[in-house]
This record gives structure tokens, C-alpha cells and sequence, in this order.
């Protein structure tokens, strides 16, 4: 039994934000039937494999069922029609108007079911001039202004290394669907959510582009405490050519710092504005290239500073914080990243993924 233990959710979505979605739901005990073509998920095919599956696929689709339908055959849309007659959520990504077309838009869906809690997740909503667009996590954050600060000390934007856009959707539409489900217990109705990568991740620039949200010119990184203007939340280069971060801007890190580097005459520079703190940059530039990044490791071990080397995924998954957080595990001979939600008075074990039509 979990949190979701008798919430029935339909899943038409396909490769990340709403397969992450009602994967979460599925990891808290809903029951969630995932809706295929006959070639399936595309991420049933991306490498690598393991167990028999694509390691993406297993880790995004896990405790789910699999029915193959064509939607655009009679049967196949009457079959649909059964499942949700049962169900408390319906999730889909395709383009705006691709639901309608089928038959199954909110309003169809609602006029016979109006306790559906029905979730379309796409890059830019239901309507407005880009609705149609068609764009995926990189071009989302490009054109809501995250790519122009996730840029090299040349002012370069460069391929972001997460998929915020699409994570960014896959958490709003799990937060706003378990919302509308809280509040159909009091008004007996569902309701509609159009959650659109772009407006999921648009807040998550508060704390950066402050200047522009007030109306005003857009930030620069090498002027901004979180992006590279300040000595002590920085990429540093060590001498084996691997990386190392300062990552806390408290004076107290600075004091205790440069304290122990004996240069106690810095630590004022780190309370100078982001992009005015060069002196400081160039010092522990040169600091940190004195030293491997491992010996960097062992000499921080007893420092109250927010150190940390820049590790790899293999040596990230290796860290003995992960096993003991229980985050990476192997079952049935397959890999999984356990969820970040995790109950303490429930005992996760991971589902096994559906091969397609398992469940047809």
C-alpha cells in the first residue's frame, strides 16, 4: 500500500516530463496504465540497455502497465473509453489539438466523467502564439532566458547538462494534479491543467534575473553571486585538471577559508558586490591549482567550509552518502534511481517496468 493506493491514472505521455510524473505516482502505490503505440515509448529504444531494457525507460516507467491502442481505430478509442470510465487522472503530451482531433479533450472527457482530474503537458500550452511551436527541454530554457546565463567565462551559452525544462513540468504536473485530486474530495469535480514546460520553469529564475523581472536589463553572469561573479560560489581547476567548488557565499566560509590559507586580508574582498571580487577569483585560482583534487578533498576534511569536488556520475553513484541514503539499488538484476519521496513508515521496493502490451 501507498500514499496513491487506489488512484487509477491514464498515461498517454512519452519520453520524460510526464513519464516522470506518473512514475512518481505510480513509486506511491496509483495504478498507472500506460498507453502506447504499437512501436511504444521512443524511450524504450534509447541506449543504454540493461535487463533487457533501456536503463531511461526502466527508470522513468517503473510499476506502470502497458496497453497498445490505436486511437485512431473505433476499437481502440472504445477501449480508452472503458479504461477512463475507472480512472481518476487522465496525463497527456501531445501537440495542442492532437487530443481534440481523437476525441479525447477535456471537454469530451469531462461531459462524461466530470470527476477527471485531466493533466496536457506541452512546451509552451494550450494556446498563445507559440502553442504549436514544437521544442524540446534545450529550446524551452532558450527561449525563456535560462541558456543565456548557463554560459563560460567567454559569455557563451553552452548544452545544459540537465533537463530542467522538462523536470521542471514533469514536478508542476504532479504537483497541480494531486492538488485538483485534494480538491475534488470537496467540490466532487475535476479539473483541467495545462502545464507547459515553458511556464513551469519560468520561476525558477527569481533568485537570478531579478533585475529583469522588475522591468530592468538582464543579469551577466560574471555579475551575479550564483553565476560566476563571486569568489566564493566557483568552479576552481585543480592540477590534476579536474574541478572543485566553493559553494556557500556566507562570510563565516570566507573567515574560516582564508583563515586557514593564511590570507585573513581577504576575506573583505568576499563581502565585495558579485563582479568586483577579481582579486579574490585570481587568488584561489591559483590556490587550487597548487593541489590534486583529491588532496583537496582530504585537506578540507576537517575545514567548516562548503567545499566540494566536481565528480563525475560513476564516482557521484560510488559515493558512500548514496548508498547509504539507499538512492542507487540493484533489483532483479536492473539498476534504479530510488525516488526522492520516500515515506518513513513505508518500505519502497522497485516495480518492474511493463514490456509493451503486457498488460493488453
Amino acid at each position: 500500500m501507498g500514499k496513491l493506493s487506489g488512484i487509477k491514472v491514464i498515461d498517454l505521455s512519452v519520453f520524460l516530463p510526464g513519464p516522470m510524473m506518473t512514475m512518481m505516482m505510480a513509486d506511491q502505490g496509483a495504478e498507472v496504465i500506460k498507453i502506447e503505440t504499437q512501436a511504444g515509448d521512443p524511450a524504450r529504444e534509447q541506449a543504454p540497455f540493461e535487463a533487457g531494457q533501456s536503463v531511461w525507460f526502466r527508470n522513468l516507467n517503473r510499476g506502470k502497465k502497458s496497453i497498445v491502442l490505436d486511437l485512431k481505430s473505433e476499437a481502440g478509442k472504445a477501449r480508452l473509453w472503458d479504461l477512463i470510465a475507472s480512472a481518476d487522472v487522465f496525463v497527456e503530451g501531445f501537440r495542442p489539438g492532437v487530443m481534440q482531433r481523437l476525441g479525447f479533450d477535456y471537454e469530451s472527457v469531462s461531459a462524461r466523467y466530470p470527476r477527471i482530474v485531466y493533466c496536457s503537458i506541452s512546451a509552451f500550452g494550450q494556446h498563445g502564439a507559440m502553442a504549436h511551436h514544437p521544442a524540446h527541454d534545450m529550446a524551452t530554457q532558450a527561449l525563456a532566458g535560462f541558456l543565456s546565463v548557463n554560459d563560460g567565462a567567454d559569455g557563451t551559452p553552452v548544452v545544459p547538462g540537465t533537463p530542467s525544462a522538462d523536470m521542471a513540468a514533469g514536478l508542476t504536473a504532479l504537483s497541480a494534479t494531486l492538488m485538483a485530486l485534494i480538491g475534488r474530495q470537496t467540490s466532487g469535480k475535476g479539473d483541467y491543467i495545462d502545464c507547459a514546460m515553458f511556464d513551469s520553469l519560468l520561476p525558477w529564475c527569481a533568485h537570478i534575473a531579478g533585475s529583469a523581472i522588475m522591468g530592468g536589463p538582464s543579469p551577466v553572469s560574471s555579475h551575479q553571486r550564483s553565476l560566476g561573479g563571486a569568489g566564493f560560489y566557483q568552479v576552481y581547476r585543480t592540477s590534476d585538471g579536474k574541478h572543485v567548488v566553493l559553494g556557500g557565499r556566507e562570510i563565516k566560509f570566507a573567515e574560516n577559508l582564508l583563515g586557514a590559507l593564511g590570507r585573513p586580508d581577504l576575506i573583505a574582498h568576499a563581502s565585495r558586490e558579485a563582479g568586483e571580487q577579481q582579486e579574490l577569483i585570481a587568488y584561489l585560482q591559483g590556490v587550487f591549482a597548487t593541489k590534486s583534487r583529491d588532496q583537496w578533498v582530504d585537506w578540507f576534511a576537517d575545514k567548516d567550509v562548503a567545499f566540494a569536488p566536481v565528480l563525475n556520475f560513476r564516482e557521484a553513484l560510488d559515493e558512500p552518502h548514496i548508498a547509504e541514503r539507499g538512492l542507487w539499488i540493484e533489483h532483479d538484476g536492473a539498476h534504479h534511481i530510488a525516488p526522492a519521496i520516500r515515506f518513513a513508515s513505508e518500505t519502497w521496493h522497485p516495480a518492474p517496468a511493463p514490456e509493451l502490451n503486457s498488460d493488453g
